[in-house]
């Protein structure tokens, strides 16, 4: 992809979610102002979806109203340990690192990762209500990120890699982060075959989540060829928004969430 084209996406998700943010919609597809509707979801179906991703006991131990932005649960799959130093990729609001926090303890420590300035404030006042004092929310993009080399045990990410324009370079850069016999457990949308040409080119379908879905297969080979072993798909399920339409566009049944984890050779 070009540049330009890629500089022009990210302006544009980074815009999107900022309003997210400001906002504390549940939403991918931010309503541009308060009045107006949601292309993907309403209000009462995102809090039922974090009822599906999140046990009660997880939802009822962050005692919040932490919007859920994503498709899976990926601190599930990732089977984290106390004192572990877990990175979350595209942290939004921090819902998944304040929960990672809590599962890696006192010893443990948890970097949340993301682009827009708006999310990270919203992250921290988050994760100070909670006064959680192991986990820090740092400014970057997902293909230069502001983590030492072989530093982080776990890499986690819910339906944000998706948003990338060089997917390529997101893995590779997970790769470099983690020490050896590292592990990566991402939930994320994938695609079944090509979308239409309306969704890949629309800036708005970048930003709900389904432009820049990869076709699984594809999705699985840029992990593997990024460095990673035992790459296994662990869940699959519909796209958690609209099975058969993104953003009132029709797509069939080309959308799925899936949930996938691999590890760096020791």
């Amino acid at each position: 992809m070009k540049a330009k084209k890629a500089e022009e996406i990210k302006k544009f998700v980074r815009e999107r979610y900022a309003e997210i943010a400001r906002q504390q919609t549940s939403s991918c597809c931010a309503p541009q102002s308060k009045e107006a509707s949601s292309c993907c979801s309403s209000r009462t179906s995102e809090e039922s979806r974090a009822h599906r991703l999140y046990s009660k006991e997880e939802l009822e131990s962050i005692s919040a109203n932490i919007p859920s932005l994503g498709c899976g649960n990926p601190t599930a799959l990732s089977e984290l340990k106390e004192n572990e130093v877990v990175l979350d990729l595209g942290s939004g609001a921090g819902l998944d690192s304040i929960l990672a926090a809590q599962k890696v303890g006192p010893g443990g420590r948890v970097f949340g990762l993301d682009m827009t300035p708006d999310m990270i404030r919203l992250a921290r006042t988050n994760a100070k209500d909670l006064a959680l004092d192991n986990v820090e929310f740092r400014l970057g993009e997902m293909e230069h990120m502001p983590i030492e080399s072989s530093s982080v045990d776990v890499a986690i990410s819910n339906c944000v890699i998706n948003l990338s324009p060089d997917k390529d370079a997101v893995f590779g850069e997970v790769f470099r982060v983690l020490k050896p016999g590292g592990r990566l457990s991402v939930s994320d949308i994938v695609t079944y075959g090509e979308l239409p040409a309306e969704i890949r080119g629309n800036l708005a379908q970048w930003a709900g989540c389904v432009a820049g879905a990869l076709d699984e297969k594809k999705y699985l080979e840029k992990i593997r060829a990024a460095g990673f072993v035992q790459v296994e798909l662990k869940e699959e399920g519909p796209h958690p928004y609209q099975e058969k339409t993104a953003c009132g566009v029709q797509t069939g049944n080309q959308i799925a969430s899936v949930t996938v984890t691999a590890y760096k050779p020791k």
